[in-house]
């Protein structure tokens, strides 16, 4: 049995801390590190994304890299931070969806812009490797 945790005001057992690490280092890839490349090592072959800025979902682990490469050769990430993780696991312990909430700061265009959002990625293990499978993120809603 999976010891519990604490982490981040969130109770996780171990495999969700570990998904939820996952999530953190391929974040700090693109954000902090601004080494998109190494995203090859987090996505999936058949990944799929779904933007806000793209009309139809990106296909394919290589064009995904290739998308969050873009966006950070295109910008400065100033400030990057995720909040209220949630990790939930089916299958048997072989897929996992990861929900959290986002706040970052970036200059484009001669811009600085603030973004709050929220992000869902599909994890699978295959090979005991959490790989993210699917990829859906917005800014919130204006209301």
């Amino acid at each position: 049995m999976n010891k519990v945790i604490n982490f981040k005001d969130n109770i996780m057992n171990i495999t969700q801390k570990q998904i939820w690490e996952v999530i953190q280092e391929m974040n700090r890839k693109w954000t902090v590190k601004n080494n998109a490349d190494e995203l090859k090592n987090y996505f999936h072959k058949d990944m799929v994304a779904v933007t806000p800025t793209d009309l139809r979902r990106i296909e394919g682990g290589e064009n995904c890299v290739a998308g969050w490469k873009k966006f950070a050769e295109n910008t400065k990430i100033h400030f990057w931070k995720e909040s209220e993780p949630k990790v939930q696991i089916y299958g048997e312990g072989k897929f996992a969806i990861v929900t959290y909430y986002f706040d970052m700061s970036f200059d484009m265009d001669g811009q600085t812009i603030n973004m709050k959002g929220r992000d869902m990625f599909s994890l699978v293990n295959e090979n005991g490797k959490w790989l993210i499978v699917a990829d859906q993120f917005s800014q919130f809603p204006n209301l």
